[in-house]
């Protein structure tokens, strides 16, 4: 009988595990794309289906929440409503927090992003935009009593962010000197606010804004920090047939006055006299 050499087997089963290892790995990291072919969220898809599958916040106001009556209501999602009226579709929503809108996309249970996505190079990688619709900063809230409104007070010091969000990546990658307390949600965030686990909370100016008119004791005591940036929709790479017909449509309703329109019913109530319009509002 043959001897069996063991010893070639064990190597070459490790070999294709290996193999197998770093080709799991590889189409792990790599951007998920679709097809033109198998494109469920192409707008003809989205039309023979009849809804349009939007990802939005269901905890941020007055950007996208459910209030008392249990109605969804906020700047994103009014514009959600009226792109699908557009599509001649209902709106289907489908909500999500920031750590997981791409995954949202990615996974298929939505069609576009509408949940206050601000456009950065990293996420660039990884989805498509769509023009902008509206223009944002990172803002630094605190409490009155011991208002921060300088970066140099927070050296050393806890800040508070929600995971994912320009804030997080902000002060990971630009002032490595503040300890980061992360959290999931917007509800969990302000909780962590005010129960004192951190010197102040960083997020998007504008809706800090309307969180320190409906929460006096607290101050937007650095107005802006870092570079201007944008809020545009997403779409999944490569989804060409809705990122263009999403250019088209932010396009017309910009001309049209929608985002004004949107503005004073659904930000105006929400903002202290700080705030303007034209902080918020692309007028082309």
């Amino acid at each position: 009988m043959k001897k069996i050499n063991w010893k070639k087997i064990i190597a070459g089963a490790f070999t294709i595990v290996g193999a197998v290892a770093l080709f799991a790995g590889a189409s792990y990291v790599k951007p998920t794309t679709v097809s033109a072919e198998s494109n469920s969220s192409s707008v003809s898809a989205i039309k023979k289906r009849g809804t349009l599958r939007v990802a939005v916040f269901g905890d941020l106001p007055p950007y996208g929440w459910v209030n008392k009556d249990g109605k969804r209501v906020g700047y994103d999602v009014e514009l959600a409503r009226q792109m699908a009226k557009d599509l001649g579709v209902k709106p289907k929503f489908i909500q999500v927090n920031a750590n997981n809108r791409v995954d949202t996309l990615n996974s298929n249970k939505a069609d576009i992003v509408l949940a206050n996505f601000t456009v950065t190079p990293e996420r660039k990688k990884v989805v498509d935009f769509a023009k902008p619709y509206m223009k944002v900063s990172v803002g630094v809230v605190s409490p009155k009593k011991k208002a921060i409104t300088k970066v140099s007070q927070l050296k050393g010091k806890k800040v508070i962010v929600t995971k994912g969000t320009t804030a997080e990546n902000y002060f990971t990658s630009k002032q490595p000197s503040v300890q980061l307390l992360k959290f999931d949600s917007k509800t969990q965030q302000f909780n962590a606010l005010k129960n004192n686990r951190a010197v102040a909370l960083a997020d998007d100016n504008s809706y800090l804004y309307a969180w320190v008119k409906k929460n006096p004791k607290y101050t937007v005591g650095i107005k802006s920090i870092g570079p201007k940036q944008y809020v545009s929709p997403a779409v999944k790479k490569g989804n060409k047939s809705l990122l263009d017909w999403s250019n088209k449509e932010i396009t017309e309703l910009t001309k049209k006055g929608f985002f004004t329109q949107d503005y004073n019913s659904q930000l105006k109530p929400y903002f202290g006299s700080e705030v303007k319009p034209s902080d918020i509002v692309l007028d082309k």
